[in-house]
């Protein structure tokens, strides 16, 4: 291309579009070179707003990445995943540095499944595997930021009591979440022990995708008396909160309103799967999961 001028050409015609599939040797040196010029955006599975309402229960059950989710059939959808987790492991981890055997890798994946909705402890994986806990720290490192899992920080208040201190551990998408539970079908997501976490992580990740806020600004709150919040953030010097419970018809709870006080919330959602909301106090609403957009989180 040859200019008629010897001005640059605006900025807006300058930008590379450099894709996922580029080698993660290009990645890093783009970021070495290009620093305070680029701008990375993360493009991950489909959001609740962009299927349709009565496609929820199989966005949930077969996870946001698109040939997971289009799949024409279960088999084909569970295939796409499992091929999709042995390539992650046999081609791309080792292009990130990791001399780890793929089987060793599946392992953790798996054994952080097995932990998803919990507090992360990285003294017991560590024994698990016979390795040193910063060892264990730098391979969950590896999947967060690959985004295969999600670590949600506790949210630290003076308030005088013991607050949990760990990160809780999350499969980022619920489709390979239950690929590595070996979970087929919505029969057998509903009679695993891991279907409530499982809801809640679902939950947690489509909220934090369709927000506006930072995902650091996201945190969980836990007492070792019992009191938790699954999901915790501050919007214009306000504090917020969202419990999220698999139940018909939730009901009010202690740690609810242990966490509504001791936080001092504007206001705490309980998001269920049902289709009615209701109010269980002046500060606490049940709200659908089918409606969470108009939560505004932005």
């Amino acid at each position: 291309m040859v200019l008629a001028s010897r001005e640059k050409p605006p900025l807006r015609e300058c930008f590379p579009l450099i894709l996922g599939s580029a080698s993660i040797e290009l990645l890093k040196q783009s970021s070495e070179s290009l620093a305070g010029r680029i701008n990375y955006i993360h493009l991950s599975g489909f959001l609740i707003k962009e299927v349709p309402s009565k496609d929820l229960r199989k966005l949930w059950l077969r996870g946001g990445l698109p040939l997971s989710f289009l799949a024409s059939s279960e088999k084909m959808s569970i295939d796409w995943r499992e091929q999709y987790i042995r390539t992650f492991l046999e081609r791309d981890i080792p292009q990130l540095g990791l001399s780890l055997p793929a089987v060793t890798m599946r392992r953790l994946w798996t054994m952080l499944a097995h932990l998803h909705g919990q507090v992360l402890n990285y003294s017991e994986l560590s024994k698990s595997f016979g390795v040193s806990d910063n060892t264990i720290r730098r391979y969950v490192d590896v999947l967060e930021n690959t985004f295969m899992v999600r670590t949600l920080s506790p949210w630290h208040t003076n308030i005088g009591k013991r607050l949990i201190k760990r990160p809780k551990v999350y499969i980022q998408d619920s489709g390979i979440l239950h690929s590595l539970l070996t979970i087929e079908n919505h029969k057998g997501l509903v009679s695993h022990p891991k279907l409530g976490s499982s809801w809640e992580g679902f939950v947690i990740d489509q909220i934090i995708r369709s927000s506006n806020i930072p995902e650091n600004r996201f945190h969980f709150w836990g007492i070792h008396a019992g009191a938790e919040l699954d999901l915790f953030w501050q919007k214009n010097g306000k504090n917020y909160g969202i419990e999220i419970k698999y139940s018909d018809a939730p009901k009010l709870t202690a740690s609810m309103i242990s966490a509504t006080q001791s936080l001092e919330l504007q206001h705490l959602w309980v998001i269920y799967p049902g289709d009615t909301t209701y109010k269980l106090a002046p500060k606490i609403t049940v709200l659908p999961f089918s409606d969470i957009n108009v939560l505004n989180i932005n």
